[in-house]
């Protein structure tokens, strides 16, 4: 029997792993961002329903100007994100003087507690649904 943590190196060192993940990553973001846009302009046809029925020139200008808005506001919050995560990771590699990732990581485990591995779970794992799992979690602790 493999041990689960030669697999998850094995597969974390392969290519084509780490391009799978970025392109799932990449495909939940994009999900999300259409999702969330198509949502807002749902619910702004709802709270204003005659702007998006009655194409005219001002209701046209009206919604050019909405949706240039809403492109500066998503180039402004996409810049702010990055410069505020890139400013704290900056930050973080920094302070704990390391000057390799792997120095970093060595620092890391250093400073914070290690996850015990491999440990068998000492409670039931294995239920037959949902109605099992709520009975066992409602009487977990008052035995």
């Amino acid at each position: 029997m493999t041990n689960i943590s030669e697999v998850t190196k094995v597969e974390s060192n392969d290519r084509s792993f780490k391009i799978k993940a970025g392109v799932f990553l990449t495909t939940v973001a994009g999900i999300s961002m259409i999702g969330g846009f198509s949502r807002t302009i749902m619910t702004a046809k709802k709270q204003d329903p005659a702007v998006f029925e009655n194409v005219k020139g001002a209701n046209v200008a009206l919604l050019e100007d909405g949706s240039r808005l809403a492109m500066r506001a998503l180039g402004w919050g996409t810049l702010y994100s990055i410069v505020g995560v890139g400013s704290f990771c900056y930050a973080c590699w920094k302070l704990s003087g390391a000057s390799s990732i792997d120095d970093f990581k060595l620092k890391i485990k250093e400073k914070f507690p290690q996850v015990p591995k491999n440990n068998p779970p000492t409670s039931r794992t294995d239920f037959d649904g949902l109605t099992d799992l709520l009975k066992y979690l409602s009487t977990w602790g008052k035995e």
